[in-house]
Protein backbone atom coordinates (compact mmCIF):
# COMPACT_ATOMS: atom_id res chain seq x y z
CA UNK A 1 0.00 0.00 0.00
CA UNK A 2 1.14 3.54 -0.72
CA UNK A 3 -0.09 6.74 0.89
CA UNK A 4 0.98 10.34 1.29
CA UNK A 5 1.24 10.17 5.06
CA UNK A 6 1.58 7.08 7.26
CA UNK A 7 0.60 7.57 10.92
CA UNK A 8 1.56 4.68 13.21
CA UNK A 9 -0.35 4.91 16.47
CA UNK A 10 -3.87 6.15 17.14
CA UNK A 11 -3.82 7.84 20.52
CA UNK A 12 -4.34 11.55 21.04
CA UNK A 13 -1.08 12.41 19.23
CA UNK A 14 -1.74 10.41 16.06
CA UNK A 15 -5.43 11.25 15.77
CA UNK A 16 -5.02 14.97 16.40
CA UNK A 17 -2.15 15.05 13.87
CA UNK A 18 -4.45 13.49 11.25
CA UNK A 19 -7.13 16.09 11.98
CA UNK A 20 -4.65 18.96 11.89
CA UNK A 21 -3.16 17.79 8.60
CA UNK A 22 -6.60 17.30 7.06
CA UNK A 23 -7.49 20.89 7.93
CA UNK A 24 -4.30 22.21 6.35
CA UNK A 25 -4.24 19.95 3.29
CA UNK A 26 -7.64 18.23 2.84
CA UNK A 27 -6.65 16.19 -0.22
CA UNK A 28 -3.70 14.50 1.48
CA UNK A 29 -4.17 10.74 1.76
CA UNK A 30 -3.54 9.59 5.35
CA UNK A 31 -3.20 5.98 6.47
CA UNK A 32 -3.68 5.46 10.23
CA UNK A 33 -2.28 2.26 11.76
CA UNK A 34 -3.56 0.92 15.09
CA UNK A 35 -1.85 -1.94 16.94
CA UNK A 36 -5.12 -3.20 18.41
CA UNK A 37 -8.49 -1.57 17.84
CA UNK A 38 -8.67 2.21 17.75
CA UNK A 39 -9.78 2.48 21.36
CA UNK A 40 -6.79 0.64 22.84
CA UNK A 41 -3.81 2.78 23.78
CA UNK A 42 -2.32 4.87 26.59
CA UNK A 43 -4.59 7.87 25.90
CA UNK A 44 -7.62 5.85 26.97
CA UNK A 45 -6.17 5.43 30.46
CA UNK A 46 -5.25 9.08 31.09
CA UNK A 47 -7.60 9.94 33.94
CA UNK A 48 -6.40 13.36 35.08
CA UNK A 49 -6.76 15.68 32.11
CA UNK A 50 -4.89 18.42 30.27
CA UNK A 51 -2.79 21.06 32.03
CA UNK A 52 -3.70 24.39 30.40
CA UNK A 53 -3.62 27.93 31.71
CA UNK A 54 -7.18 29.26 31.42
CA UNK A 55 -7.81 31.31 34.58
CA UNK A 56 -5.45 34.25 34.32
CA UNK A 57 -6.62 35.72 37.64
CA UNK A 58 -4.97 32.93 39.62
CA UNK A 59 -2.57 31.47 37.05
CA UNK A 60 -0.17 32.50 34.28
CA UNK A 61 2.01 31.07 31.52
CA UNK A 62 5.06 31.91 33.62
CA UNK A 63 3.70 29.90 36.57
CA UNK A 64 2.93 26.86 34.41
CA UNK A 65 6.40 27.06 32.85
CA UNK A 66 8.01 27.42 36.27
CA UNK A 67 6.13 24.38 37.63
CA UNK A 68 7.11 22.33 34.58
CA UNK A 69 10.80 23.19 34.92
CA UNK A 70 10.78 22.62 38.68
CA UNK A 71 9.26 19.16 38.24
CA UNK A 72 11.76 18.40 35.48
CA UNK A 73 14.76 19.35 37.65
CA UNK A 74 15.64 22.10 35.14
CA UNK A 75 16.58 19.47 32.53
CA UNK A 76 13.80 20.89 30.33
CA UNK A 77 14.36 23.03 27.27
CA UNK A 78 13.01 26.45 28.45
CA UNK A 79 12.15 27.55 24.91
CA UNK A 80 10.03 24.44 24.35
CA UNK A 81 8.35 24.80 27.72
CA UNK A 82 7.45 28.40 26.89
CA UNK A 83 5.83 27.76 23.52
CA UNK A 84 4.00 24.65 24.72
CA UNK A 85 2.27 26.40 27.64
CA UNK A 86 1.47 29.42 25.42
CA UNK A 87 0.07 27.36 22.54
CA UNK A 88 -1.87 25.07 24.85
CA UNK A 89 -5.03 27.21 25.18
CA UNK A 90 -5.58 27.48 21.41
CA UNK A 91 -5.06 23.72 21.02
CA UNK A 92 -7.62 23.14 23.78
CA UNK A 93 -10.10 25.40 21.99
CA UNK A 94 -9.59 23.35 18.84
CA UNK A 95 -10.16 20.13 20.77
CA UNK A 96 -13.41 21.54 22.14
CA UNK A 97 -14.40 22.60 18.61
CA UNK A 98 -13.88 18.98 17.51
CA UNK A 99 -16.49 17.92 20.09
CA UNK A 100 -14.69 17.44 23.43
CA UNK A 101 -16.83 18.33 26.43
CA UNK A 102 -14.98 19.13 29.66
CA UNK A 103 -16.42 19.54 33.15
CA UNK A 104 -17.61 23.01 34.08
CA UNK A 105 -18.31 25.04 37.17
CA UNK A 106 -21.10 27.30 36.05
CA UNK A 107 -20.03 28.67 32.67
CA UNK A 108 -16.32 28.27 33.37
CA UNK A 109 -14.20 25.15 33.03
CA UNK A 110 -13.76 23.24 36.27
CA UNK A 111 -10.03 23.21 36.95
CA UNK A 112 -8.41 20.48 39.03
CA UNK A 113 -5.07 20.58 40.80
CA UNK A 114 -2.39 17.88 40.80
CA UNK A 115 1.04 17.29 42.28
CA UNK A 116 3.69 19.86 41.34
CA UNK A 117 1.17 22.47 40.14
CA UNK A 118 1.01 25.84 41.90
CA UNK A 119 -2.50 26.59 40.61
CA UNK A 120 -5.70 24.84 39.56
CA UNK A 121 -5.28 24.31 35.80
CA UNK A 122 -6.25 20.72 34.95
CA UNK A 123 -9.08 20.65 32.41
CA UNK A 124 -10.83 17.29 32.72
CA UNK A 125 -13.86 15.12 31.98
CA UNK A 126 -14.53 13.55 35.40
CA UNK A 127 -11.81 10.88 35.83
CA UNK A 128 -12.15 9.68 32.23
CA UNK A 129 -10.44 12.52 30.38
CA UNK A 130 -8.36 10.35 28.07
CA UNK A 131 -11.23 8.05 27.19
CA UNK A 132 -13.53 10.98 26.44
CA UNK A 133 -10.97 12.78 24.28
CA UNK A 134 -10.09 9.58 22.42
CA UNK A 135 -13.75 8.80 21.66
CA UNK A 136 -14.27 12.36 20.44
CA UNK A 137 -11.27 12.25 18.09
CA UNK A 138 -12.11 8.80 16.70
CA UNK A 139 -15.61 9.99 15.80
CA UNK A 140 -14.14 13.07 14.10
CA UNK A 141 -11.47 11.11 12.20
CA UNK A 142 -14.02 8.55 10.97
CA UNK A 143 -15.90 11.39 9.29
CA UNK A 144 -12.89 12.34 7.13
CA UNK A 145 -12.84 11.07 3.54
CA UNK A 146 -9.07 11.29 3.12
CA UNK A 147 -8.23 9.01 6.08
CA UNK A 148 -7.95 5.21 5.88
CA UNK A 149 -7.88 3.16 9.09
CA UNK A 150 -5.96 -0.08 9.43
CA UNK A 151 -6.47 -1.77 12.79
CA UNK A 152 -4.68 -4.74 14.43
CA UNK A 153 -1.30 -4.15 12.77
CA UNK A 154 2.02 -3.87 14.62
CA UNK A 155 5.09 -1.93 13.50
CA UNK A 156 7.96 -4.25 12.53
CA UNK A 157 10.59 -1.91 11.07
CA UNK A 158 10.90 1.48 9.41
CA UNK A 159 11.74 1.51 5.70
CA UNK A 160 14.92 3.50 5.09
CA UNK A 161 17.75 3.80 2.58
CA UNK A 162 19.16 0.61 4.10
CA UNK A 163 16.34 -1.37 2.46
CA UNK A 164 17.27 0.11 -0.91
CA UNK A 165 20.87 -0.97 -0.50
CA UNK A 166 22.02 2.64 -0.47
CA UNK A 167 24.69 3.93 1.89
CA UNK A 168 24.75 7.36 3.44
CA UNK A 169 21.06 8.19 2.86
CA UNK A 170 18.96 9.29 5.77
CA UNK A 171 15.29 9.32 4.84
CA UNK A 172 12.28 7.29 5.92
CA UNK A 173 9.95 5.88 3.23
CA UNK A 174 7.30 4.17 5.37
CA UNK A 175 7.25 0.96 7.38
CA UNK A 176 6.74 -2.78 7.42
CA UNK A 177 3.82 -3.81 9.66
CA UNK A 178 2.47 -7.21 10.66
CA UNK A 179 -1.19 -8.22 10.87
CA UNK A 180 -2.45 -9.59 14.19
CA UNK A 181 -5.02 -11.85 12.51
CA UNK A 182 -3.16 -13.57 9.65
CA UNK A 183 0.44 -12.61 10.59
CA UNK A 184 1.15 -11.24 7.11
CA UNK A 185 3.72 -8.47 6.77
CA UNK A 186 2.70 -5.49 4.65
CA UNK A 187 4.94 -2.94 2.97
CA UNK A 188 3.46 0.51 3.59
CA UNK A 189 5.23 3.33 1.77
CA UNK A 190 4.71 7.05 2.28
CA UNK A 191 6.16 10.48 1.64
CA UNK A 192 6.06 11.15 5.39
CA UNK A 193 5.90 8.77 8.35
CA UNK A 194 4.62 9.73 11.81
CA UNK A 195 5.44 7.66 14.87
CA UNK A 196 2.85 8.14 17.61
CA UNK A 197 3.31 4.73 19.17
CA UNK A 198 3.23 5.72 22.85
CA UNK A 199 5.47 4.47 25.62
CA UNK A 200 6.99 1.17 26.69
CA UNK A 201 5.72 0.53 30.21
CA UNK A 202 5.36 -3.18 29.44
CA UNK A 203 9.12 -3.67 29.76
CA UNK A 204 8.41 -3.54 33.51
CA UNK A 205 6.63 -6.12 35.63
CA UNK A 206 4.10 -3.64 37.00
CA UNK A 207 2.87 -0.81 34.80
CA UNK A 208 -0.17 1.38 34.38
CA UNK A 209 0.24 1.00 30.60
CA UNK A 210 -1.93 -1.34 28.53
CA UNK A 211 -0.45 -4.57 27.14
CA UNK A 212 0.19 -2.94 23.75
CA UNK A 213 2.69 -0.41 25.18
CA UNK A 214 5.84 -2.30 24.19
CA UNK A 215 7.93 0.54 22.70
CA UNK A 216 7.43 -0.45 19.06
CA UNK A 217 8.24 2.99 17.68
CA UNK A 218 11.29 3.32 19.93
CA UNK A 219 12.60 -0.11 18.97
CA UNK A 220 12.13 0.46 15.24
CA UNK A 221 13.70 3.93 15.43
CA UNK A 222 16.72 2.55 17.32
CA UNK A 223 17.33 -0.13 14.68
CA UNK A 224 17.06 2.56 11.99
CA UNK A 225 19.80 4.55 13.79
CA UNK A 226 17.47 7.43 14.68
CA UNK A 227 18.68 9.52 17.64
CA UNK A 228 17.03 8.58 20.96
CA UNK A 229 17.56 10.58 24.13
CA UNK A 230 16.91 10.41 27.90
CA UNK A 231 15.27 6.99 28.07
CA UNK A 232 16.66 6.58 31.58
CA UNK A 233 14.04 9.06 32.78
CA UNK A 234 11.21 6.58 33.38
CA UNK A 235 8.45 7.96 35.55
CA UNK A 236 6.78 5.64 38.06
CA UNK A 237 3.29 6.69 39.05
CA UNK A 238 3.03 6.68 42.86
CA UNK A 239 -0.49 5.32 43.17
CA UNK A 240 -1.40 2.23 41.20
CA UNK A 241 -4.10 -0.01 42.70
CA UNK A 242 -2.36 -2.97 44.35
CA UNK A 243 -4.91 -5.69 43.47
CA UNK A 244 -4.81 -6.12 39.70
CA UNK A 245 -8.09 -6.04 37.79
CA UNK A 246 -8.34 -8.78 35.16
CA UNK A 247 -4.55 -9.09 35.23
CA UNK A 248 -3.97 -5.37 34.57
CA UNK A 249 -2.68 -2.63 36.86
CA UNK A 250 -5.24 0.13 37.44
CA UNK A 251 -4.15 3.73 37.91
CA UNK A 252 -5.45 5.86 40.79
CA UNK A 253 -5.25 9.36 39.36
CA UNK A 254 -3.05 12.11 40.79
CA UNK A 255 -6.26 14.14 40.93
CA UNK A 256 -7.40 12.12 43.94
CA UNK A 257 -4.48 13.48 45.97
CA UNK A 258 -5.17 16.85 44.39
CA UNK A 259 -8.66 16.65 45.89
CA UNK A 260 -7.15 16.11 49.35
CA UNK A 261 -6.55 12.35 49.81
CA UNK A 262 -3.84 11.29 52.28
CA UNK A 263 -1.11 8.66 51.99
CA UNK A 264 -0.74 6.42 55.06
CA UNK A 265 1.59 3.52 55.86
CA UNK A 266 0.49 0.17 57.33
CA UNK A 267 0.34 1.76 60.81
CA UNK A 268 -2.12 4.38 59.55
CA UNK A 269 0.41 7.20 59.84
CA UNK A 270 0.69 9.96 57.21
CA UNK A 271 4.31 9.78 56.14
CA UNK A 272 4.86 12.31 53.34
CA UNK A 273 5.73 15.07 55.83
CA UNK A 274 9.01 13.22 56.47
CA UNK A 275 9.98 13.44 52.80
CA UNK A 276 8.72 16.75 51.38
CA UNK A 277 7.00 19.92 52.57
CA UNK A 278 4.47 19.61 49.75
CA UNK A 279 3.25 16.35 51.31
CA UNK A 280 1.01 14.32 48.99
CA UNK A 281 1.24 17.00 46.29
CA UNK A 282 4.98 16.69 45.77
CA UNK A 283 6.07 15.72 42.23
CA UNK A 284 5.65 12.08 41.26
CA UNK A 285 9.30 11.08 41.55
CA UNK A 286 9.43 12.18 45.19
CA UNK A 287 6.12 10.54 46.12
CA UNK A 288 7.07 7.29 44.38
CA UNK A 289 10.43 7.04 46.13
CA UNK A 290 8.78 7.93 49.45
CA UNK A 291 6.26 5.10 49.07
CA UNK A 292 9.08 2.77 48.00
CA UNK A 293 11.02 3.72 51.16
CA UNK A 294 8.00 3.12 53.40
CA UNK A 295 7.36 -0.28 51.82
CA UNK A 296 10.95 -1.32 52.58
CA UNK A 297 10.28 -0.66 56.29
CA UNK A 298 7.00 -2.55 56.62
CA UNK A 299 5.46 -5.97 55.98
CA UNK A 300 2.93 -4.98 53.31
CA UNK A 301 4.15 -4.28 49.74
CA UNK A 302 1.82 -1.27 49.52
CA UNK A 303 0.64 1.83 51.38
CA UNK A 304 -2.87 3.25 51.65
CA UNK A 305 -4.55 6.17 49.92
CA UNK A 306 -7.13 7.54 52.36
CA UNK A 307 -10.27 9.23 50.99
CA UNK A 308 -12.47 8.67 54.03
CA UNK A 309 -12.33 12.33 55.14
CA UNK A 310 -13.38 13.67 51.72
CA UNK A 311 -16.92 14.70 50.82
CA UNK A 312 -18.60 11.56 49.47
CA UNK A 313 -20.58 13.45 46.82
CA UNK A 314 -17.39 15.05 45.48
CA UNK A 315 -15.72 11.64 45.25
CA UNK A 316 -18.72 10.13 43.44
CA UNK A 317 -18.99 13.05 41.03
CA UNK A 318 -15.29 13.45 40.19
CA UNK A 319 -14.00 9.87 40.41
CA UNK A 320 -16.74 7.47 39.30
CA UNK A 321 -14.37 5.13 37.43
CA UNK A 322 -11.94 4.87 40.35
CA UNK A 323 -14.84 4.27 42.75
CA UNK A 324 -16.27 1.50 40.54
CA UNK A 325 -12.88 -0.17 40.07
CA UNK A 326 -12.24 -0.23 43.81
CA UNK A 327 -15.69 -1.68 44.42
CA UNK A 328 -14.90 -4.37 41.82
CA UNK A 329 -12.08 -5.68 44.03
CA UNK A 330 -14.06 -5.26 47.26
CA UNK A 331 -12.70 -1.92 48.52
CA UNK A 332 -15.08 0.60 50.09
CA UNK A 333 -13.15 3.87 49.72
CA UNK A 334 -15.38 5.62 52.27
CA UNK A 335 -14.48 3.13 55.00
CA UNK A 336 -10.97 1.91 54.21
CA UNK A 337 -7.80 3.07 52.48
CA UNK A 338 -7.03 2.08 48.90
CA UNK A 339 -3.89 -0.14 48.75
CA UNK A 340 -1.49 1.51 46.28
CA UNK A 341 2.11 1.14 45.10
CA UNK A 342 4.27 2.73 42.38
CA UNK A 343 4.16 1.33 38.85
CA UNK A 344 6.01 2.22 35.64
CA UNK A 345 3.96 4.92 33.99
CA UNK A 346 5.54 7.37 31.54
CA UNK A 347 8.72 7.77 29.49
CA UNK A 348 10.10 11.31 29.67
CA UNK A 349 12.66 10.50 26.97
CA UNK A 350 12.26 9.07 23.52
CA UNK A 351 12.95 9.76 19.85
CA UNK A 352 14.75 13.09 19.85
CA UNK A 353 12.83 15.70 17.83
CA UNK A 354 13.05 19.39 17.03
CA UNK A 355 10.43 22.10 17.66
CA UNK A 356 8.28 20.62 14.88
CA UNK A 357 8.54 16.97 15.96
CA UNK A 358 10.94 16.08 13.13
CA UNK A 359 13.42 13.36 14.10
CA UNK A 360 17.07 13.05 13.06
CA UNK A 361 15.85 11.16 9.97
CA UNK A 362 14.25 13.12 7.12
CA UNK A 363 10.59 12.32 6.55
CA UNK A 364 10.18 10.78 10.01
CA UNK A 365 8.30 12.58 12.78
CA UNK A 366 7.56 11.47 16.34
CA UNK A 367 4.81 12.86 18.56
CA UNK A 368 3.41 11.95 21.94
CA UNK A 369 5.12 9.74 24.51
CA UNK A 370 7.47 8.06 22.03
CA UNK A 371 9.15 11.43 21.40
CA UNK A 372 11.65 13.51 23.34
CA UNK A 373 10.72 17.16 22.83
CA UNK A 374 12.54 18.75 25.77
CA UNK A 375 9.29 19.64 27.54
CA UNK A 376 9.47 17.20 30.45
CA UNK A 377 13.13 17.26 31.45
CA UNK A 378 13.92 14.68 34.11
CA UNK A 379 10.33 14.24 35.29
CA UNK A 380 6.95 14.95 33.70
CA UNK A 381 4.63 17.36 35.45
CA UNK A 382 1.19 15.78 35.87
CA UNK A 383 -1.21 16.24 32.91
CA UNK A 384 1.44 17.82 30.66
CA UNK A 385 1.47 14.72 28.41
CA UNK A 386 -1.83 15.35 26.61
CA UNK A 387 -0.89 19.01 26.33
CA UNK A 388 2.42 18.08 24.67
CA UNK A 389 0.68 15.72 22.24
CA UNK A 390 -1.79 18.40 21.13
CA UNK A 391 0.80 21.14 20.63
CA UNK A 392 3.35 19.01 18.79
CA UNK A 393 0.71 17.32 16.63
CA UNK A 394 -0.28 20.78 15.34
CA UNK A 395 3.36 21.75 14.79
CA UNK A 396 4.18 18.46 13.05
CA UNK A 397 1.20 18.84 10.74
CA UNK A 398 2.30 22.33 9.67
CA UNK A 399 5.92 21.26 9.11
CA UNK A 400 5.13 18.00 7.29
CA UNK A 401 3.02 19.91 4.75
CA UNK A 402 6.08 22.01 3.93
CA UNK A 403 8.31 18.93 3.80
CA UNK A 404 6.04 17.13 1.32
CA UNK A 405 5.78 20.21 -0.89
CA UNK A 406 9.55 20.73 -0.93
CA UNK A 407 10.74 17.08 -1.07
CA UNK A 408 8.27 15.08 -3.17
CA UNK A 409 9.18 11.60 -4.41
CA UNK A 410 7.52 10.04 -7.50
CA UNK A 411 5.33 7.00 -6.91
CA UNK A 412 7.67 5.00 -9.14
CA UNK A 413 10.42 5.43 -6.54
CA UNK A 414 8.46 3.45 -3.93
CA UNK A 415 7.90 0.53 -6.29
CA UNK A 416 11.56 -0.52 -6.02
CA UNK A 417 11.35 -0.94 -2.24
CA UNK A 418 11.39 -4.71 -1.58
CA UNK A 419 8.70 -6.72 0.17
CA UNK A 420 9.50 -8.30 3.53
CA UNK A 421 11.15 -11.72 3.29
CA UNK A 422 9.59 -14.31 5.61
CA UNK A 423 10.78 -17.69 6.87
CA UNK A 424 9.21 -20.90 8.20
CA UNK A 425 6.21 -21.08 10.53
CA UNK A 426 6.76 -20.75 14.23
CA UNK A 427 5.70 -23.62 16.51
CA UNK A 428 3.54 -23.42 19.64
CA UNK A 429 6.61 -24.38 21.63
CA UNK A 430 8.43 -21.30 20.32
CA UNK A 431 5.42 -19.11 21.14
CA UNK A 432 5.70 -20.32 24.72
CA UNK A 433 9.40 -19.45 24.63
CA UNK A 434 8.51 -15.91 23.56
CA UNK A 435 6.18 -15.48 26.55
CA UNK A 436 8.81 -16.84 28.93
CA UNK A 437 11.44 -14.44 27.56
CA UNK A 438 9.02 -11.54 27.91
CA UNK A 439 8.39 -12.39 31.59
CA UNK A 440 12.12 -12.76 32.23
CA UNK A 441 12.68 -9.33 30.71
CA UNK A 442 9.96 -7.68 32.79
CA UNK A 443 11.27 -9.24 36.01
CA UNK A 444 14.83 -8.20 35.19
CA UNK A 445 13.85 -4.57 34.56
CA UNK A 446 11.75 -4.39 37.73
CA UNK A 447 14.48 -5.83 39.95
CA UNK A 448 17.55 -4.07 38.57
CA UNK A 449 16.39 -0.99 36.60
CA UNK A 450 13.41 0.18 38.65
CA UNK A 451 12.76 3.15 40.92
CA UNK A 452 16.19 2.72 42.53
CA UNK A 453 19.29 1.51 40.68
CA UNK A 454 23.02 1.09 41.28
CA UNK A 455 26.12 0.56 39.16
CA UNK A 456 26.07 -3.11 40.11
CA UNK A 457 22.37 -3.63 39.40
CA UNK A 458 22.78 -2.07 35.96
CA UNK A 459 25.74 -4.36 35.20
CA UNK A 460 23.70 -7.41 36.22
CA UNK A 461 20.80 -6.17 34.09
CA UNK A 462 23.06 -5.69 31.06
CA UNK A 463 24.53 -9.20 31.38
CA UNK A 464 21.15 -10.90 31.77
CA UNK A 465 19.57 -8.84 29.00
CA UNK A 466 22.31 -10.05 26.65
CA UNK A 467 21.14 -13.63 27.18
CA UNK A 468 17.53 -12.62 26.44
CA UNK A 469 18.73 -10.71 23.37
CA UNK A 470 20.62 -13.74 21.99
CA UNK A 471 17.60 -16.01 22.56
CA UNK A 472 15.31 -13.47 20.86
CA UNK A 473 17.75 -13.07 17.96
CA UNK A 474 17.79 -16.86 17.43
CA UNK A 475 14.00 -16.99 17.33
CA UNK A 476 13.92 -14.05 14.90
CA UNK A 477 16.47 -15.59 12.53
CA UNK A 478 15.10 -19.13 12.53
CA UNK A 479 11.34 -18.64 12.52
CA UNK A 480 8.51 -16.81 10.86
CA UNK A 481 7.99 -13.37 12.38
CA UNK A 482 4.84 -13.09 14.52
CA UNK A 483 3.30 -10.11 16.36
CA UNK A 484 4.45 -11.63 19.67
CA UNK A 485 8.05 -11.97 18.49
CA UNK A 486 7.91 -8.47 17.00
CA UNK A 487 6.92 -6.90 20.33
CA UNK A 488 9.52 -8.93 22.26
CA UNK A 489 12.19 -7.72 19.83
CA UNK A 490 11.12 -4.10 20.44
CA UNK A 491 11.00 -4.57 24.22
CA UNK A 492 14.57 -5.93 24.21
CA UNK A 493 15.76 -2.91 22.19
CA UNK A 494 14.08 -0.42 24.53
CA UNK A 495 15.37 -2.19 27.65
CA UNK A 496 18.90 -2.10 26.28
CA UNK A 497 18.64 1.65 25.71
CA UNK A 498 17.27 2.28 29.21
CA UNK A 499 20.14 0.32 30.76
CA UNK A 500 22.87 1.92 28.63
CA UNK A 501 21.58 5.46 29.10
CA UNK A 502 21.20 4.80 32.83
CA UNK A 503 24.86 3.79 32.92
CA UNK A 504 25.83 6.98 31.11
CA UNK A 505 23.90 9.21 33.56
CA UNK A 506 26.29 10.77 36.08
CA UNK A 507 23.90 12.29 38.62
CA UNK A 508 20.48 11.81 40.16
CA UNK A 509 17.82 14.02 38.64
CA UNK A 510 14.05 13.76 38.65
CA UNK A 511 12.91 10.18 38.17
CA UNK A 512 16.45 8.83 37.76
CA UNK A 513 17.84 7.60 41.07
CA UNK A 514 21.12 5.70 41.38
CA UNK A 515 21.99 4.72 44.95
CA UNK A 516 25.69 5.20 44.22
CA UNK A 517 25.07 8.91 43.61
CA UNK A 518 23.24 9.57 46.89
CA UNK A 519 25.00 12.31 48.90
Amino acid sequence: MHTDVLVIGTGLAGLSYALQLSQRKPKTNILLISKRDLMEGNTKYAQGGIAVVSNFKSDSYAQHAQDTIAAGSAENNPRVVDFVVREGPSCLEELIAWGANFDKEGKQLHLGKEGGHSANRIVHHKDQSGLHVLTTLIDKVRSLHNVTLLEKHTLVDLITDHHLGEQGGNRCYGAYVISKDDEKILKLTAQVTILSTGGAGQVYENTTNPSAATGDGLGAAYRAKVRIKNLHYVQFHPTALYPKIDGATFLISEAVRGAGAYLRNEKGVRFMEHYDDRMELAPRDIVSRSIYAEVQQQKHPFVFLDLSHLDSKTVRDQFPTILASCQQVGIDVFKEGIPVYPAAHYFCGGIDVDDHSQSSMAGLYAIGECSHTGLHGANRLASNSLLEALVFAARAAAHSVEFMDENPLPNSFFEKIPQWNGTEDISNEKNESIQNLRKQLQTLMAQYVGIEKSHQSLEVAEDRLHDIYMATKALYQENKLTPQLTTLRNMVSVSYLIIKQSQEAKENKGVFYNLDYVN
